[in-house]
């Protein structure tokens, strides 16, 4: 058992969250109980997750998507209301980190995806939220292990027969970052989502991409940070996957 505020200024130390300009606030986003034993993790604080933890009888809810995001309406309502009004009649803490859970080395989004999926020499591009690393397989192989790891059939943009020896990564909706990633003259890069510009900008610049789901390549960091604070505090964890296909 570990008291909210002990817990919170852990996690915020140990993410460097005063390192990270993000687009929502990072540690406590809802107060509940003063202790904390039992806690659950999940990818989203949406509705489900939230009765889930609920069922469980869980002191705290630790996502990467919270509730409040600078880009959204400040008002309490509708569902945003449902969610607070029943953590806080529950007394649930929620506790939600995004860019500085996507890039940490030990147990961020980019590194555990990378260790999933096999990749070697993994190492953060300096000033991006970018990871690169090495393989020896080719486009259809890596698809094939994507599919089975990941539990979904990635979008793949490319040659099947490609052979894949350097490849450039980022959790999530950062299909955008695919030009700093030619840059880095990689053979894939692969990230959550796809726009309708993407393909072509692979196709156009000799590179190949895969999306293998935004809500599929996050959902590993929370698990991860979860499991270092159970041992670390000798909290109860249950990971909580409220599927999403996108």
């Amino acid at each position: 058992m570990v008291h909210r505020e002990e817990l919170d200024n852990y996690c915020n130390k140990f993410l460097s969250v005063k390192n990270f300009k993000d687009y929502g606030p990072n540690g406590i986003q809802i107060e509940g109980s003063d202790s904390i034993d039992k806690i659950v993790s999940g990818v989203s604080a949406n509705l489900d997750l939230i009765e889930r933890a609920i069922e469980e009888n869980a002191d705290a809810i630790f996502v990467h998507h919270g509730i409040f995001w600078d880009n959204e309406s400040n008002l309490i309502t509708g569902a945003k209301r449902k969610k607070i009004a029943l953590l806080m009649n529950n007394n649930i803490n929620l506790f939600g980190y995004h860019l500085p859970l996507d890039d940490h080395p030990e147990v961020g989004n980019n590194i555990e995806l990378g260790r999933i999926l096999g990749i070697k020499k993994m190492r953060p591009v300096e000033d991006s939220y970018l990871w690169q690393g090495e393989l020896k397989t080719d486009l259809k192989s890596f698809s094939s292990l994507i599919e089975k790891e990941l539990g979904r059939t990635p979008q793949l943009f490319g040659e099947m027969k490609e052979s894949v020896n350097k490849i450039a990564w980022c959790t999530g909706g950062a299909q955008g970052f695919i030009d700093e990633a030619i840059k880095l003259k990689v053979d894939l890069y692969l990230s959550g989502e796809v726009s309708e510009r993407t393909p072509a900008v692979a196709k156009e610049n000799g590179i190949a991409f895969i999306s293998a789901g935004h809500h599929a390549t996050e959902r590993y960091g929370v698990q991860s940070l979860c499991n270092h604070l159970s041992a670390k505090f000798k909290l109860q964890h249950q990971f909580i996957d409220v599927d999403n296909s996108v």
